[in-house]
C-alpha cells in the first residue's frame, strides 16, 4: 500500500483540492485512489478527468466497502490498431453477403445463380450509406480523442438485408463540443451519401417486373411512401417515384437512399444514447432530460393515429416498437460530458439544420404491404 502512484499515472498532489487521496494501489493494470472527496460528484470529476486524460487514463468515482475511490484505468484510444479487427470483418462481409442475396429479389433474379452480380448497385448503395453514417461518428470520436470501435454491422436477411449498424464508444466524453461533433457527424454524413445514392438511382432506368408477377392475384405488393427530401430531389431531377405501368419499378439503388434517410430520421429522435439525444443534450444541456419522456408519448400517439384514424395497421406496429425502443433509451439515460459549457453560435445552428433535415426524412407511413 501506497500514497503515491506508479510512474505515469497521476500524482494526488494534482488534484487534492478536490479528492484527499490516503491511499494508492495497483490492480490488473488499473490505478486504484483511496480517499475522501472535498466538493460534489459533478466538480470533482470536472477536476479530475484532464489530470488523468493527459497522463493516459480514464477515470471513474466509485465506492468500494463503503471507501470512495477513483479507479483509473489506461485510455486506449488506439485499440483498434493493433491487430486485424475479425468481429468486425466478419460481420461486414456477412452483411455484403445478406444484402446482395436480398437484392436479387429487388431485381428479380435467381440469388443462387451468376444473375446475382445485377443485384451488386443495391448492396453498395445500401452498405455504403450505413458505412459513411458510421465512419462519420468514428472520425469525430477519434478527431476529440474518444475511444471509440470500428463499426460493427448486422447483417439480417429483411427486406434490405440488414438492421444498420453501430459503433462502441467507451471512455467518458470531454466536452459538449466534442459530444455534438460526434452525435452530428454520423447523421450528416450518411444524408450526404443518401442524398448521392438517391440522385444517382433515380437516374437509372427502372428494373423490369417479371410478367407473372404483374398479372398473379396471389402477389404481395409492398408500397414505400418517400420523405420530402427524396421527393425534393426527383422533382430537382425530374424524374419520376413511380410509374404508371405495373411492369417498371423504381431502380433499386434509389433505396439505398430511402435506407439512409429513414435511418437518419430514426437515430435522430432525441432520446439518450441515440444520435439525436447526443446533439439535444449538446444543445440545451440538462433540459434534455424533460424533452426526453415526451417522446416516446409522440411515438404511441402516431401509432395510435396510424391504427384508429388512418387505418394503417402495419405501420403502427412500426411506431409501437420505437415507442418501445424509446422508452428503454430514455430511462437509460444519456451522456454527460465532462465540461458541460454550453456550444458556440455555429455549432448550435448546425445543430437546428440537423433535426430540419431529420424531419425531411420522417415519413408517417414507411411502409405498407398490400395484398
Amino acid at each position: 500500500m501506497s500514497a503515491q502512484p506508479p510512474d505515469g499515472a497521476p500524482s494526488p498532489d494534482s488534484f487534492a483540492s478536490v479528492f484527499d487521496v490516503y491511499e494508492v494501489r495497483r490492480e490488473d493494470g488499473r490505478v486504484l485512489y483511496f480517499g475522501d472527496p472535498a466538493t460534489d460528484r459533478e466538480t470533482l470529476m470536472e477536476t479530475v478527468w484532464p489530470a488523468f486524460r493527459q497522463h493516459g487514463y480514464e477515470v471513474r468515482l466509485a465506492r468500494r466497502t463503503g471507501e470512495f475511490v477513483l479507479v483509473a484505468e489506461p485510455h486506449d484510444a488506439a485499440s483498434d490498431d493493433g491487430g486485424v479487427p475479425w468481429t468486425n470483418v466478419a460481420l461486414f462481409v456477412a452483411t455484403l453477403a445478406s444484402t446482395l442475396f436480398v437484392g436479387a429479389n429487388w431485381y428479380y433474379v435467381d440469388a443462387f445463380s451468376p444473375a446475382v452480380v445485377q443485384a451488386l448497385p443495391f448492396m453498395f448503395s445500401v452498405v455504403g450509406v450505413l458505412a459513411v453514417h458510421e465512419f462519420g461518428h468514428y472520425a469525430m470520436s477519434r478527431y476529440h480523442d474518444v475511444d471509440a470501435s470500428l463499426p460493427y454491422f448486422i447483417p439480417f436477411p429483411s427486406l434490405f438485408g440488414t438492421m444498420g449498424a453501430v459503433i462502441r464508444m467507451r471512455g467518458r466524453i470531454p466536452s459538449r463540443k466534442a459530444l455534438f461533433d460526434i452525435g452530428a457527424a454520423g447523421p450528416l454524413a450518411g444524408l450526404v451519401a443518401a442524398v448521392v445514392v438517391s440522385a444517382i438511382g433515380l437516374s437509372l432506368p427502372p428494373v423490369t417486373v417479371p410478367p407473372e408477377l404483374v398479372n398473379s392475384a396471389d402477389a404481395v405488393e409492398v408500397q414505400f411512401a418517400y420523405p420530402p427530401l427524396l421527393q425534393a430531389i426527383a422533382a430537382v431531377l425530374g424524374e419520376p417515384l413511380s410509374y404508371s405501368d405495373p411492369a417498371k419499378s423504381i431502380n433499386p439503388v434509389v433505396m439505398g437512399g430511402w435506407i439512409g434517410m429513414f435511418v437518419t430520421f430514426l437515430n435522430l429522435i432525441p432520446v439518450g444514447q441515440l444520435d439525436g439525444g447526443h446533439v439535444l443534450r449538446s444543445l440545451v444541456g440538462e433540459h434534455a432530460d424533460r424533452v426526453a419522456p415526451l417522446v416516446p408519448t409522440a411515438l404511441f400517439a402516431l401509432a395510435g393515429y396510424q391504427w384508429l384514424v388512418a387505418d394503417a395497421g402495419d405501420t403502427a406496429g412500426i411506431w409501437v416498437v420505437w415507442g418501445i425502443i424509446a422508452t428503454v433509451i430514455t430511462f437509460a439515460g444519456g451522456v454527460d460530458p465532462v465540461d458541460d459549457s454550453s456550444l458556440d453560435p455555429r455549432r448550435v445552428a448546425v445543430g437546428v439544420l440537423t433535426f430540419v433535415l431529420g424531419a425531411l426524412c420522417f415519413m408517417p407511413v414507411p411502409i405498407q404491404i398490400v395484398g
